[in-house]
C-alpha cells in the first residue's frame, strides 16, 4: 500500500469511528468518550501504518509496538476514568455554549479531532515507510524517550487519580509528587512521547517532520483545549488555585518558586 493511500484511508476509518462516537453522544449527552476513543484511534494507526508499510520489518514492528501501546495505556486510562461520570466540564461548556448548535457543532468538532489525530499520526507514517532499518541505536534511544514518557505519564495519571480518590482532598488542589512540579505533568510527558519517533525516522529524507506531532500536542495542550479551558474552571472552582498557577510551572517540570 503506498504512503498516500494508507494515509488517506487510516483517516476515513478514524473519522467513520468518531462519527460512530457522535451517535453514541446524541443518546447519552456525554461527549467525554471521545477522549479515549481518539487516544485508541491514534494507536490504531501505528498499527495501521505499521502493517502496510515498506520499512523493513524490524522498524515496524517496533513502531506497531510502541504506538500501540502508548495509545491502548492512555484510551484506557480515560475511559475508565471518565465511564459512568458527568461530562467533562470542557464539553459541557460548549454544549452551553452552542445550545440548538450543539449536535451540529459536536459532530464537526469531533471530525475536527480526527483531522488532528491523523495529523500527529504523521511520524508514524514517516516511520513505517522509511527506507532500511532505523538501527538498533536508534530503537534503543526510541524506546528509552518512550519508556519515559510513558511511565512518567502514568505515574502522573496515578497520583492524581488517588488524589481525586481521597474524600479529605475534594476541592483541594492537587501539589504533590510530580504535580509539584508541573501543574500539567501528564500534559508534558504526553508531548515527550511523541519524540521518540524521531530516532526511528532518522535516516529518511522526511525525518524532521517527525518532529511536528510534539510540537502540534504541545500546543494543542497549551493554547487550545487543555490548560486554557481547565485552568479557567479550577481557578474558579478550586480555591488556592490561583497561587498554585503562580507557583507551579505549567508544562516542564521545575522546581516551584517560593510562596
Amino acid at each position: 500500500m503506498s504512503p498516500a493511500l494508507a494515509a488517506v484511508s487510516g483517516l476515513a476509518i478514524v473519522a467513520l469511528v468518531l462519527t460512530l462516537v457522535w451517535a453514541i453522544q446524541l443518546k447519552t449527552r456525554n461527549a467525554g468518550m471521545v477522549d479515549p476513543v481518539w487516544s485508541w484511534s491514534l494507536g490504531f494507526l501505528a498499527v495501521w501504518y505499521a502493517i502496510f508499510g515498506s520499512a523493513p520489518v524490524e522498524t515496524r514492528i517496533a513502531l506497531g509496538v510502541l504506538g500501540g501501546l502508548w495509545g491502548f495505556r492512555l484510551g484506557t486510562h480515560l475511559y475508565i476514568r471518565n465511564a459512568g461520570k458527568p461530562e467533562d466540564a470542557r464539553y459541557a461548556k460548549f454544549r452551553a455554549e452552542w445550545g440548538a448548535k450543539a449536535n451540529f457543532n459536536m459532530f464537526w468538532f469531533f471530525q475536527f479531532q480526527a483531522v488532528i489525530a491523523w495529523l500527529l499520526s504523521v511520524g508514524f507514517l514517516t516511520v513505517a515507510y522509511r527506507p532500511g532499518n532505523a538501527g538498533v541505536p536508534a530503537v534503543v534511544l526510541a524506546v528509552a524517550i518512550w519508556l519515559v514518557a510513558v511511565i512518567g505519564e502514568g505515574i502522573a495519571d496515578a497520583q492524581m487519580e488517588r488524589f481525586r480518590g481521597n474524600p479529605a482532598m475534594k476541592g483541594k488542589v492537587c501539589n504533590t509528587g510530580l504535580w509539584r512540579y508541573s501543574r500539567h505533568p501528564n500534559y508534558f510527558f504526553e508531548s515527550l512521547h511523541w519524540i521518540a519517533y524521531v530516532p526511528l525516522a532518522i535516516g529518511s529524507v522526511w525525518w524532521p517532520v517527525t518532529v511536528l506531532p510534539a510540537a502540534i500536542m504541545a500546543w494543542l495542550l497549551l493554547k487550545m483545549s487543555g490548560v486554557p479551558i481547565l485552568e479557567a474552571h479550577l481557578v474558579k472552582s478550586r480555591p488556592g488555585y490561583a497561587e498554585y498557577m503562580r507557583t507551579t510551572s505549567v508544562f516542564i517540570p521545575w522546581w516551584p518558586k517560593q510562596s
